[in-house]
C-alpha cells in the first residue's frame, strides 16, 4: 500500500492502558489503516525511533468558545499535543445569544472566565454570524479549526436568551423552562455534546450579578432541563459544583437520566459544600459503587491565579465586592482608598475564613510592579513586614500606585502534591480544568498534558506512562462521549502525537501580547512534542506549525462526539 503518512520505529502506546509495543503506523485518507509491521511506501515518513507514538490528547475542559472565532489555530493547545477539545464548560458560551445581548455575554465572559473585554470586542465585535446554537455550530464548522472541537450548550446563554434581563433576577416560569427544553433538544440534534451549568459562588457575571445559571432552582429547572438528555438518550451533563448542586444532586442527575455526569472540580485545599477533597472522593466512590457514572474532574497542576485589582476575579464572589464589580475603573480606585472597605476586606481574609482564597492569601506574591521590580516574586506578607504595614493595605496601595496595573499571584488549590497524587491515579476521576481559552492573563493550564507526562510520570514516577496516556486520551473521550477519538486502532481517525518521554514537559509561563488589540496573556512552551497529527494531517513538527491560519485546517467539528464523516458512515451502516 502507498500511505499518505507513515510513522516508523516508534514505541506505540495505544491509549487503552495496554502495554507499549514497538511498531509502525500507516495513515491514509485521514485514517489509521495499519499498525505494527507496516510495509509499503508513503508520501511522507516520520522516523519515531526512540519516541512514543500515542493518540492525540483530549482536553475536556476548555473555554475556546469565543477565541475559536478569531484564532482557528486554537493556540496553545496543539503545542502540547492536544488534538481534540471540549468547550462550553461551566454553562458558559456565546450561543444562543440575541444581538441585543452580545455585550452582556462578552461582559459575562470577562467576569467569570477572565477574558479581556478589549480582546473580545476586537476579536468578536458585535456583528456575529449566528444567533441560535445550531447556527453557532454551523459557523464553527464553516470556518474550520486546527484541531477537533466538541461543544456543550451552556445554561447561562440559554437562560439569557429565553428570559432576557430577568435571567439574573428570578426563577424561570414553567413556560420558560419548556422553551429552554426545546432549545436543548434542538441543540442536541445539531450536535451539542451535552448540557453544562454552574452553581459556583465564584461565578459572578456582568454588573456584579450572579451568572444566570446560579439563579435556577435545581428541582424546578435544572432537573427538567437535564431530563431532555435522558429522553433523547444523547449527551452528557457537566456541572460546576456549588450552592444546592453537590454530589447528591450529581447522583440524582445520573440516576434519572442515565447519562454521564462530570463535575468541576475536585481540588485539594478547598472545602466544597463543607467537605474537603478526602470526603469528596469518598462520596464519589460511593456514587460509582451504585453504578452511577459521575466523574469528578481533577487537574495535575497547582491552581494559581495571577490578577490585578482592575479585574479582581478571585474576590468578586464576596458580597463586599458587589460595588467593585459594578464600578468603572475610577470608581474601583475610589473604593480601594476607602478605609472602611479595607477593614471589611481584611476581616474576610482572616485565618479560618470560609472565603475561597483565604487559605492561600498569606502566600500571595507580587508578580508585576513596574515602579520597583525588586518587589516582584516576593510575598505581600514579607514586604508588608518590612514596611510595617498590613499585607492587604500594601496590595491596594501598590495597585493604586500603578493605576491598578500591579499584578498579584495567589495559590488557590492543589499545592500539596502528596494530596494531589492519589487523585491523579484514581479511576473514579477524569482529567479536566485546563480552562484553555479562559483566564488568559491570570493563569495558563492549557499545558496540563505535557506537565502530567513530564512531572508526574517522569520526575515523580507517580503513574505509569501507559496510564497517563490513557487518562489523556481514551478515558476522557469515553466519559465525554467522543466516540471516534482517544485510541490508536485500525479504522479510526488519525489523531496522533509523537513525543520524547525523556524530555516532554511544560515550560515556564511567559507573558505575551498576541490577543486581539495586543492584549496580553500567559503561555507555556512545550518540550519533547515531536509531531502532532490531526485527521491524518501533520499539523506541527519539532515545535513548529506546518500550517497557518490561512490554510485549510484539518480539525473537525465533532457533532454528538463524532466527525461528520463518521456520522455519515454510521448512517450508511
Amino acid at each position: 500500500m502507498n500511505y499518505d503518512l507513515k510513522i516508523t520505529g516508534g514505541t506505540i502506546i495505544d491509549g487503552t492502558g495496554a502495554d507499549r509495543y514497538q511498531g509502525d503506523v500507516g495513515i491514509k485518507d485521514g485514517v489509521v489503516v495499519a499498525l505494527g509491521t507496516v510495509s509499503g511506501t508513503a508520501t511522507k515518513e516520520i522516523d519515531a525511533t526512540g519516541k512514543i507514538v500515542s493518540p492525540g490528547f483530549v482536553d475536556a475542559h476548555t473555554h475556546y468558545d469565543a477565541q475559536i472565532l478569531w484564532d482557528r489555530m486554537m493556540t496553545i493547545s496543539p503545542w502540547h499535543g492536544v488534538t481534540t477539545i471540549v468547550m462550553g464548560n461551566c454553562g458558559f458560551g456565546v450561543a444562543p445569544t440575541r444581538p441585543k445581548d452580545r455585550g452582556t455575554i462578552m461582559r459575562t465572559l470577562e467576569k467569570v472566565e477572565g477574558m479581556s473585554m478589549d480582546a473580545l470586542e476586537e476579536g468578536l465585535g458585535y456583528d456575529w454570524p449566528f444567533e441560535t446554537f445550531p447556527e453557532y455550530m454551523d459557523a464553527v464548522e464553516k470556518q474550520g479549526s486546527a484541531i477537533n472541537v466538541s461543544v456543550f450548550l451552556g445554561h447561562t446563554p440559554l437562560r439569557l436568551y429565553v428570559m432576557g434581563e430577568d435571567s439574573t433576577e428570578r426563577e424561570a416560569t414553567p413556560e420558560e423552562i419548556e422553551k429552554m427544553r426545546e432549545i436543548i433538544a434542538e441543540g442536541l440534534d445539531a450536535g451539542a455534546i451535552g448540557f453544562a451549568t454552574s452553581k459556583s459562588p465564584t461565578h459572578v457575571g456582568a454588573k456584579g450579578k450572579p451568572v444566570p445559571s446560579r439563579v435556577a432552582s435545581f428541582e424546578d429547572e435544572i432537573m427538567p432541563l437535564v431530563r431532555v438528555l435522558g429522553e433523547k438518550e444523547m449527551g452528557l451533563i457537566q456541572v460546576t459544583i456549588g450552592a444546592d448542586v453537590v454530589q447528591e444532586q450529581f447522583a440524582q442527575m445520573a440516576r434519572e437520566t442515565g447519562r454521564n455526569v462530570t463535575w468541576t472540580a475536585l481540588l485539594t485545599g478547598l472545602s466544597l459544600g463543607g467537605d474537603n477533597h478526602k470526603v469528596q472522593i469518598e462520596k464519589a466512590h460511593k456514587i460509582r459503587a451504585e453504578g452511577l457514572n459521575v466523574y469528578p474532574q481533577v487537574t495535575p497542576r497547582a491552581l494559581n491565579f495571577e490578577m490585578h485589582m482592575g479585574a479582581p476575579f478571585l474576590y468578586e464572589s464576596m458580597s463586599l465586592f458587589q460595588s467593585v464589580s459594578q464600578a468603572d475603573h475610577e470608581g474601583k480606585k475610589e473604593i480601594y482608598r476607602d478605609s472602611e472597605f479595607r477593614e471589611k476586606f481584611k476581616q474576610r481574609l482572616m485565618p479560618g475564613s470560609r472565603f475561597l482564597v483565604a487559605g492561600g492569601w498569606h502566600k500571595t506574591v507580587i508578580s508585576y510592579y513596574p515602579p520597583d521590580p525588586s518587589l516582584e516574586e516576593r510575598t505581600l506578607v514579607e514586604v508588608a513586614a518590612e514596611r510595617d504595614t498590613d499585607p492587604l493595605d500594601l496590595m491596594l496601595d501598590l495597585s493604586l500606585d500603578t493605576d491598578l496595573k500591579a499584578r498579584f499571584r495567589t495559590p488557590v488549590a492543589n499545592h500539596d502534591e502528596d494530596e494531589v497524587e492519589p487523585l491523579m491515579s484514581d479511576e473514579c476521576t477524569v482529567l479536566g480544568l485546563s480552562d484553555a481559552g479562559a483566564h488568559a492573563s491570570q493563569l495558563c493550564d492549557a499545558c496540563y498534558a505535557t506537565y502530567l507526562l513530564g512531572h508526574w510520570v517522569r520526575e515523580k514516577g507517580a503513574i505509569t506512562l501507559e496510564y497517563a496516556v490513557k487518562r489523556l486520551t481514551s478515558q476522557a473521550a469515553d466519559v465525554f462521549g467522543i466516540t471516534d477519538r482517544g485510541r490508536l486502532a485500525i479504522g479510526v481517525p488519525a489523531d496522533v502525537v509523537v513525543f520524547d518521554a525523556d524530555t516532554v514537559g511544560a515550560g515556564g509561563l511567559e507573558r505575551v501580547h498576541d490577543l486581539p488589540g495586543g492584549v496580553d496573556r500567559l503561555i507555556s512552551q512545550a518540550s519533547g512534542i515531536e509531531a502532532v497529527i490531526v485527521n491524518g494531517t501533520l499539523l506541527r513538527q519539532n515545535n513548529q506549525d506546518l500550517l497557518s491560519a490561512n490554510d485549510t485546517l484539518p480539525g473537525k467539528l465533532l457533532r454528538g462526539g463524532r466527525a461528520a464523516s463518521s456520522l455519515e458512515q454510521a448512517a450508511a451502516e
